[in-house]
């Protein structure tokens, strides 16, 4: 699958995937953040895409930096459509108790994966076909 990418700032650095075999590009700030404990961002990546009709974009947390730090992603993952066009950011978030989280230029901070997505279409029914699960919700299976 090809992505297009339009580089808003030519100083920093394009997602990569850090190993063979990764699922998830590295995505940079492109701005310094200080997040506060339980503070939000929107923070700059300093790039554009194109994804390709069919396919998403889901930007996810990076897992070192979610145990070491607490940071997290607050709309994880976050969804990139196929259609859109703008700068994408990463809407961060310091999921630590009492630790600042201090974000520097440069530096990884989530990692996007990108999907195949499919249409539904929806058929309105009075009733829909039983299950084994049913309506069974939240705790139905024990803990």
């Amino acid at each position: 699958m090809k992505v297009l990418i339009r580089r808003l700032d030519p100083d920093l650095q394009l997602p990569a995937y850090a190993r063979a075999g990764d699922a998830g590009m590295d995505l940079f700030a492109a701005e310094d953040v200080k997040l506060e404990p339980g503070q939000r961002a929107a923070i700059s990546t300093g790039i554009a895409l194109a994804i390709p009709e069919g396919y998403a974009g889901f930007v996810q947390a990076r897992s070192g930096r979610s145990l070491q730090e607490g940071l997290g992603v607050a709309n994880a993952p976050g969804l990139i459509d196929s259609g859109y066009r703008g700068e994408v950011k990463v809407i961060a978030v310091n999921l630590d108790g009492s630790g600042l989280i201090d974000i520097r230029r440069g530096e990884k901070i989530a990692q996007i994966v990108f999907q195949r997505v499919e249409r539904a279409e929806m058929e309105l029914v009075d009733e829909l076909p039983d299950s084994d699960r049913g309506t069974g919700g939240f705790g139905s299976t024990g803990r």
